[in-house]
C-alpha cells in the first residue's frame, strides 16, 4: 500500500510529509525490520549493515527482536535531524542533487501519516510495533552468487571450506570472502534457536495483528520447513496480510511446483526474485543459475507473445514465467543488485522484463534498482572512467527510448535515472572506501579465483572493452588474510573502524 495523494510525485510527497519532520527522518527505522533469525542479526532495511540482537533482550520481551538499543539510538538521531552513519546509501543518493529520490522515501510512503507522526513525536526509547517485517530463518541456499558470501549462503560456505579463503583481497568488504559463515549458523536445530522461539512467541502475541506485510528471505526460503509452516497458517486462517517471499527461483522443480500450488492458498502473495543481467552473464554473476533460453522483448516483435517456459527443462526465466502464468501471485518483483559486471547486459534484461509486462501486466517483473556498495571492488564505481562513461551513455540511450513505456512505473523510472546519475556523479560507493587502485587489483584477484573455483571464464563471458581493461590490471601477491569474526557492524572487526565502517 502506498500512502500518497492522487497524482502526487515522490518528490512532492517528500516535501509535504518527510521534510517537515526532519532532514533525515525515515519511517523504516520504526515500522520496518530485516531480521536474520538463524543468527540473531537485525537491520532496519536492506541497506544498513546488520547488528546483533542480544539474547537476554528477547527472553523476557520478544519485541526486542525489533526494538534493539542500536535501533532506538538511530531513531533518536533521526528525530534530531542527524544522519545515522549506517544509512550512508541514501545520503549519497540525495547528495547527488538532481532531485534524486533515495530509498528512504520509498520506505516511508508505505506508512500512514498518522503512524509517521506518532513515531516522530513519540519516545524513541519506547518499543514500537512492526508494520513490515522481512525475516530469514536460515542461510541454506543452492546458489553462490558472486556478490553474496558464506554468511548468507551455505553453498558459498562449502566453497570456502573446500578451497580455503580467497587470497590477495584487502579492500573494504573483501574480508567477507575469507570466512566460511559458521558464525552465521550458531544453532544446530531450529528447536535450539532462541530467536526463532521469540519470533513465534511474538507472532502469537500481537505481531500477526500489527503486521501489514510479512516477507521471507534466505538463503533460499523454499528450502526451509519454517516457510511452508507459514503458508499453512495463511491458508488456514485466511489472513489478509500481504505475504511476500524472496526466491532465486532456481530450486528443484518440485519446490517451484509446490510454491505454485501453495500460492493458491494465500490471498495476497507477492514474489520477489533477483537478477540484473542477461543470459550467460547472469549465470556468471549468480553462480547456480540456469538462465534458460528466452529472448529479450523488442517492441512490435512476435517474440514477446510466446510462452517460453518448459516444465521438462526448468530454468530461471522458465520458472518465473510458470509462476506468473500458473500461480496465484498478486505481483512479481525483480531486485536488481547493480554491480560492475551487470552493466554489460542490463538493457537486454530490462527488455526481457518489459516483454513480461506486455504479456502479463505491469504488476509483474516490477524492478527495483539497488546499487551495490560492498565489497567496493564489485561496485560499478570500480570501473575505469572510459568504461563507466560508455556504460552510462548506453543505459541513457536505452532510457531515452523506453522511459515513457506505459508498462513502466514511477519507481522503475526513478531507479534507472538514479543509476545513470550515480554512474555520472558519484566517485566512491561509501565513506572510507579503499583506493581505486586497490579496488581494481582486488577485482582481478577475485575473479581469477572465482573462475578457477566455479569453472567459469571471465574472458569468454564479457565484451572486449572489459576484458582488455581486466588484462591490464597488475597482478597482486599478498600473504596476509583478514578474517571476519562475525557480522555485527557495531563491533570492531578486521577491516573496520570502531564505528563499524570499512577501513
Amino acid at each position: 500500500m502506498i500512502y500518497k495523494k492522487e497524482n502526487e510525485t515522490n518528490l512532492e510527497y517528500k516535501a509535504r510529509v518527510i521534510d517537515p519532520k526532519s532532514a533525515s527522518f525515515c519511517g523504516a527505522k520504526w515500522g520496518n525490520a530485516t531480521i536474520w533469525l538463524g543468527n540473531g542479526m537485525k537491520a532496519s532495511c536492506h541497506h544498513p549493515p546488520a547488528h546483533k540482537i542480544r539474547v537476554e533482550d528477547i527472553l523476557a520481551n520478544p519485541r526486542g527482536l525489533h526494538n534493539t538499543l542500536h535501533s532506538k539510538t538511530t531513531r533518536k538521531q533521526m528525530q534530531a535531524g542527524e544522519r545515522p552513519a549506517e544509512c550512508d546509501y541514501c545520503w549519497r543518493v540525495e547528495d547527488m542533487g538532481r532531485d534524486a529520490v533515495s530509498d528512504r522515501v520509498f520506505k516511508t510512503v508505505i506508512y500512514t501519516e498518522e503512524e509517521l507522526n506518532n513515531w516522530f513525536q513519540g519516545d524513541a526509547d519506547a518499543d514500537v510495533d512492526l508494520v513490515a517485517l522481512e525475516i530469514s530463518f536460515d542461510r541454506v541456499c543452492n546458489f553462490a552468487c558472486s556478490y553474496c558470501n558464506a554468511s548468507f549462503s551455505t553453498t558459498w560456505g562449502k566453497d570456502i571450506t573446500k578451497n580455503g579463503p580467497y587470497q590477495n583481497l584487502v579492500s573494504d568488504g573483501a574480508a567477507a570472502f575469507q570466512q566460511d559463515g559458521k558464525w552465521a549458523q550458531p544453532y544446530r536445530l531450529d528447536e535450539d534457536n532462541p530467536y526463532i522461539h521469540a519470533f513465534w512467541q511474538w507472532w502469537d502475541n500481537g505481531l500477526q495483528d500489527s503486521l501489514r506485510e510479512l516477507r521471507i528471505t534466505g538463503g533460499e526460503p523454499l528450502m526451509s520447513n519454517q516457510v511452508w509452516k507459514l503458508f499453512d497458517i495463511f491458508k488456514a486462517r485466511e489472513l489478509e496480510m500481504q505475504f511476500s517471499i524472496n526466491s532465486n527461483l532456481g530450486a528443484k522443480r518440485d519446490l517451484i511446483d509446490k510454491l505454485i500450488k501453495e500460492s493458491h492458498g494465500v490471498k495476497n502473495l507477492d514474489v520477489y526474485t533477483s537478477c540484473e543481467a542477461y543470459g550467460e552473464q547472469a549465470e556468471y554473476i549468480r553462480d547456480g543459475m540456469k538462465f534458460g533460453f528466452s529472448l529479450p522483448y523488442r517492441r512490435n516483435s512476435w517474440m514477446h507473445r510466446q510462452r517460453s517456459f518448459d516444465h521438462n527443462r526448468p530454468s530461471f526465466t522458465g520458472n518465473l514465467e510458470a509462476l506468473i502464468a500458473e500461480g496465484n501471485c498478486r505481483s512479481t518483483h525483480v531486485m536488481m543488485t547493480i554491480n560492475s559486471l551487470c552493466l554489460f547486459s542490463i538493457t537486454d534484461w530490462l527488455d526481457w522484463m518489459i516483454g513480461i509486462k506486455e504479456r502479463f501486466g505491469k504488476q509483474h517483473c516490477c524492478w527495483s534498482v539497488n546499487i551495490l556498495r560492498f565489497p567496493s571492488f564489485m561496485s560499478p564505481l570500480a570501473l575505469p572512467d572510459h568504461i563507466r562513461t560508455e556504460r552510462k551513455e548506453h543505459l541513457e540511450n536505452w532510457f531515452n527510448d523506453n522511459c515513457y513505456h506505459p508498462r513502466m512505473n514511477e519507481m522503475e523510472r526513478e531507479g534507472i535515472q538514479r543509476l545513470i546519475d550515480y554512474l555520472d556523479v558519484v566517485k566512491t560507493p561509501h565513506r572510507r572506501t579503499s583506493s581505486l587502485e586497490t579496488q581494481q587489483r582486488d577485482f582481478k584477484s577475485f575473479y581469477q579465483q572465482y573462475d578457477q573455483r566455479r569453472g567459469k571464464d571471465f574472458r569468454k563471458t564479457f565484451p572486449k572493452i572489459l576484458v582488455d581493461w581486466y588484462d591490464s590490471i597488475p597482478e597482486t601477491q599478498l600473504n596476509e588474510v583478514q578474517l571476519l569474526r562475525d557480522g555485527d557492524s557495531t563491533k570492531h572487526n578486521p577491516g573496520q573502524d570502531e564505528e563499524g565502517n570499512p577501513t
